[in-house]
């Protein structure tokens, strides 16, 4: 990998650019909340090959939206559940918003 390629990552949302110790001072939690949201499925960090957990920006944003809803007094099972399933909602509203993405998705053209 060059140097050039490593910059360019930069911009990319899912790489796991950020220690455990970095993702959660960013957040402004501890690192028990990060693998507490972990156990709960909500996030999968990936390993660096010595095995630590990074943090990707996406998952920091993801892990912000439950730490909002933690602060708010909304156990954290129920706030990893709840940030599911607003994803969820907003992938079915990008789906609608195209139909005829949608309708090429359930019936893609037949190979020549």
């Amino acid at each position: 990998m060059t140097a050039d390629d490593s910059f360019g990552r930069l911009d990319d949302d899912d790489y796991p650019a950020y220690t455990m110790g970095r993702a959660a001072e960013m957040l402004g939690t501890t690192q028990g909340f990060l693998r507490a949201i972990g156990e709960h499925r909500l996030i999968t960090p990936l390993r660096s090959p010595g095995g630590h957990r990074r943090y990707s920006r996406y998952q920091l944003r993801v892990a912000a939206r439950a730490r909002e809803l933690v602060d708010q007094g909304t156990p954290i099972e129920a706030a990893c559940r709840i940030v599911v399933l607003e994803d969820q909602l907003e992938e079915a509203r990008r789906v609608n918003a195209d139909p005829g993405r949608s309708a090429e998705q359930a019936n893609p053209p037949a190979a020549a």
